[in-house]
């Protein structure tokens, strides 16, 4: 039998005068699967639904539907890729379908820390191939392909008292599992001989967090933005304004040093320059690095992580808002006109 495509449908405006939209959810297209899609259909209405399940029910799903979406993967060669620094050593580590995790060492100490952490056995395999004392953890936001292996990696610390304790940071939010040290803006600590400062980004969630780091006397630093921005690209808006990813983009990350190395969540590169291809055809950074993006394959789309701030400034039309081009694709004449109009474009890209 045919399978119904996801369809929505618009219903009467609530009190609040917001649109609402009932979701027409047709059966799971996966082979020998009876799964219903209401708990797999596409990523802004399925995150939608979730948002009015309590919470632990929406992680769990959640925890389902990414663990059946990467199944396909789970068995090709998902290789490291590492940045060493004379300061830093910074390793790239792939999970699930698309994202990534990182391992953080300060060359001085060999103390270590390690970025959303989704897959745990796999992070502390990387910790050992490198020799490094991880016992740190820190948390961007809590849905749970960043924040679900927190408990498993706590667990494992709990059962190897010889590791010594594991610290999380992560933003003041009850949702994200394990959570130790509450962190904000302009919190600090260290990694070793490496400082760290708390970016606090809410709008892709309440809570969520940037981590700046900087180390030795080299200059040397990164920026790990989790799902507030991407490589050409931004989170969806889906706990928060216009205003605050504007605040997030261009208050904050703009201000970054050019130089600083970003290192984002997900690997969007291909999609997103697309989308900033169309909005800015005549931008030549974003179709030089399109076409890079194009004639690579998944490793090379992995390798362009990381960008730098310099290169968003250049490429990523959500930090360029205040350039007329981007401002005429969405017929706007203001930044935070424009923010909300584009992140409603790409939406539907």
């Amino acid at each position: 039998m045919p399978l119904r495509p996801f369809t929505s449908i618009p219903i009467a405006p609530c009190c609040c005068g917001v649109r609402q939209t009932r979701w027409e959810v047709p059966p799971l297209r996966y082979t020998n699967c009876s799964v219903p899609a209401l708990l797999f259909p596409p990523p802004w209405p399925r995150m939608a639904l979730l948002s009015f399940l309590p919470h632990r029910l929406s992680q769990r799903l959640t925890a389902l539907y990414f663990t059946v979406s990467s199944f396909s993967l789970q068995r090709r060669p998902r290789t490291t890729q590492t940045t060493a620094m004379a300061s830093m050593t910074v390793t790239k580590i792939p999970a699930l379908k698309d994202n990534f995790m990182y391992l953080v060492v300060c060359n001085a100490t060999r103390q270590a820390a390690v970025v959303d952490p989704v897959e745990p056995a796999r992070v502390l395999e990387v910790a050992r191939e490198q020799g490094c004392k991880l016992n740190q953890l820190l948390t961007t936001h809590h849905h749970w392909d960043h924040a679900g292996g927190n408990e498993a990696l706590c667990e494992q610390y709990r059962q190897h008292a010889d590791w010594g304790q594991l610290t999380v940071y992560g933003g003041d939010d009850e949702r994200i599992p394990g959570l130790t040290n509450r962190v904000g803006q302009d919190d600090t600590f260290a990694i070793g001989q490496l400082r760290v400062r708390c970016l606090a980004t809410p709008c892709h969630t309440t809570s969520h967090v940037c981590y700046y780091v900087e180390g030795g006397d080299r200059g040397e630093r990164a920026v790990f933005t989790g799902d507030t921005l991407f490589l050409a690209g931004c989170g969806r808006f889906f706990e928060g304004t216009p205003d605050q990813m504007y605040d997030a983009l261009i208050g904050k990350l703009s201000a970054l040093p050019d130089d600083t190395r970003v290192y984002c969540g997900h690997e969007y590169a291909l999609q997103n320059l697309r989308f900033g291809h169309q909005v800015e055809p005549d931008n030549a950074d974003t179709r030089a690095l399109l076409e890079r993006a194009q004639a690579a394959d998944l490793e090379g789309r992995r390798a362009l992580v990381p960008s730098t701030i310099g290169q968003e400034k250049r490429i990523n039309v959500f930090m360029r808002v205040h350039q007329p081009a981007v401002q005429a694709y969405v017929g706007k004449g203001t930044p935070l006109e424009t923010m909300q109009a584009l992140r409603a474009a790409k939406d539907k890209f």
